[in-house]
């Protein structure tokens, strides 16, 4: 059957050239070019901070117009040049090597395709305001297969029941940022403060509580409308989770009408189970953290980030506020929604604060410079990396915390009102820290300049108890790990290899590197062999001078190891509700 559809100015075409080699093939049109058109290709995806070089997977790049071939030549490393003649339509093919199959990039497999625009779609330089269409073209299956759907968050023109066909992006922008799931999923719809969602799952095992999962979303989104604008509608008309079960993924990825996520398998809920699992907890957190984004960095975002440069490094210190302020609220709407109680929520809240605090890169770098490294040190952390940097997820979190603390036991306001007064003064759009200031002075009565510049812009300790204390959380002593005894992070698999010596630790101190294998342990004359790092209190007993037996290259090392009395063990802290009335003001947002 013939299908007539308007003409825009850039239509791609996607598909399947090979499943089993993980071949897309796209064809690119575009109806009106410029001469001697240039073409490139995304170096990044918007909310994922590291040059990936999506070029590297194209390959067989060829142009042509009204039939016949025109020269095309490569530039750098992800832009080209056609020799192109304006008047008539531009014709691009090539194929693009999809197996990745993580929500930053695509994948394409015999159960599964799945990409991003990035990833796929040539930006035709000078034209990117222009109007497109998307074609998503069915694959062919064996007979025996069940066939595919499709889905993503722009807007049909026209498909066919699966969901395959045509969609419009309004401009290139939108284009990449609309994610597209191909496969056999199981995908419902539900409506959340007068606007329709979608819920696509992939991969999931028969024994899904698709109900509850539906219903817990629902609630999530809710929630997040309601502190966003009230009674008011958001400012989209249509959402799409596309979420993807795998055996131990976990991961996602904003976008203004859709996010992409990843998670395990097994931390979805199940049928007849009667208490959701950490997991599932975990899970419901990363669906809260996807969408408050919606708000916090895809409308509301860096100044920086108004229009994207795909070519390069975007650079911003914000990102302890649109990652650290998300990642602070997303698992305070699971408690307001019903989702989480107290308990929970704070034993959330204590992991949080345990990792900024088993951080010696805290005392190094500020957050803010955090945040315009995020390009060199988070997305390419290794041995050192807890030493020399600090999150802007985590930080950004417990600064949060402790402007929404200060600022509720000031009797004033409350962070909620801070973020609501923040988006009507930028319009739900571009903004500066100077923006923040501004919006706190009005709301607080008073400035927060000195709070931010020792929270943000210093390694000043955060005053996290006392706040806590304040609103009703009390700290609880437990005994420590072993890893935060030593200050060590480790695999255990039969045996314990040294991945991070943190600075200033016991271990370092004892001369323990990164890639050590600590073998065993001598202790008042007997040896000892580890095969997990809690065998080190089993076997040290009280005493506090040990030697560690490690093998670095091909050398066996002993090392004189000092350990803390039994007294100076219990370190790691509970919190827990002390005040109920306090705690409840600031956990149920009143």
């Amino acid at each position: 059957m013939s299908i007539s559809i308007e003409p825009a100015a850039l239509h791609y075409r996607v598909a399947v050239a090979d499943l089993h080699a993980h071949l897309f093939h796209v064809t690119l049109t575009i109806t009106e070019p410029l001469a001697m058109q240039e073409l490139s290709l995304p170096v990044w995806i918007p909310g994922s901070y590291l040059v990936r070089e999506f070029a590297k997977n194209l390959q067989n790049l060829r142009a042509s117009q009204q039939g016949q071939p025109v020269a095309c030549v490569q530039l750098n490393k992800q832009r080209w040049q056609t020799a192109s003649q304006p008047g008539q339509p531009l014709v691009l093919e090539y194929e693009v090597y999809a197996n990745d199959p993580s929500v930053r990039t695509a994948s394409l497999d015999a159960l599964r395709g799945f990409f991003n625009g990035t990833s796929l779609c040539l930006r035709p330089e000078g034209l990117t305001e222009h109007s497109c269409v998307l074609e998503v073209v069915p694959p062919e299956l064996p007979a025996n297969q069940p066939g595919w759907q499709c889905a993503t968050g722009l807007a049909a023109i026209q498909t066919d029941p699966a969901g395959f066909g045509f969609y419009r992006a309004a401009d290139y922008d939108e284009l990449t940022d609309s994610p597209v799931e191909m496969g056999n999923f199981w995908s419902t719809e539900f409506v959340a403060a007068g606007v329709p969602h979608r819920l696509v799952v992939a991969g999931a095992a028969p024994s899904l509580d698709a109900s509850r999962l539906l219903a817990d979303t629902q609630r999530i989104c809710e929630a997040a409308i309601r502190f966003w604008h009230g009674t008011e509608p958001p400012p989209f008309q249509h959402y799409v989770f596309l979420l993807h079960a795998t055996a131990d993924g976990y991961g996602g990825l904003e976008h203004r009408h859709s996010t992409a996520l990843i998670c395990a398998r097994s931390d979805l809920p199940r049928q007849g189970q009667t208490q959701p699992s950490e997991g599932y907890t975990t899970l419901l957190g990363l669906i809260s953290h996807e969408y408050f984004h919606t708000w916090n960095v895809k409308r509301l975002r860096p100044a920086e980030f108004t229009r994207y440069d795909y070519s390069q490094e975007n650079y911003t210190e914000l990102l302890w506020f649109f990652e650290g302020f998300t990642s602070y609220y997303d698992d305070l709407l699971l408690r307001r929604a019903g989702l989480i109680d107290d308990a929970t929520y704070l034993k959330l809240l204590g992991k949080t604060i345990a990792q900024v605090q088993q951080t010696p890169g805290r005392l190094v770098q500020t957050v803010a410079q955090a945040s315009m490294d995020a390009w060199i040190k988070y997305y390419r952390q290794d041995e050192n990396t807890p030493n020399a940097t600090v999150s802007y997820y985590t930080k950004g979190a417990l600064v949060a915390l402790c402007l929404d603390l200060t600022l509720r036991h000031e009797g004033q306001t409350t962070l909620d009102v801070v973020m609501q007064a923040l988006w009507r003064r930028c319009a739900g759009g571009p903004m500066t820290e100077a923006d923040l200031r501004a919006v706190l002075r009005d709301w607080a009565g008073r400035s927060f300049d000195a709070e931010l510049d020792a929270w943000v812009h210093s390694t000043a300790e955060l005053p996290v108890p006392a706040l806590l204390a304040a609103h009703g959380i009390a700290q609880q002593t437990e005994d420590a790990p072993a890893a935060q005894i030593l200050g060590l992070r480790v695999t255990e698999n039969g045996g314990i290899r040294l991945q991070t010596v943190l600075r200033g630790s016991l271990a370092e101190r004892a001369g323990m590197a990164a890639n050590d294998e600590w073998l065993g342990l001598e202790v008042q004359g007997q040896g000892w062999r580890l095969r997990k790092l809690a065998d080190v209190a089993l076997y040290a007993g009280h005493a506090t001078r040990v030697t560690a037996l490690v093998v670095r290259g091909e050398r066996l090392l002993r090392l004189p190891l000092e350990l803390p009395g039994a007294e100076a063990r219990t370190v790691a802290s509970q919190w827990q509700v002390s005040d109920s009335a306090a705690a409840t003001r600031w956990l149920s947002g009143h």
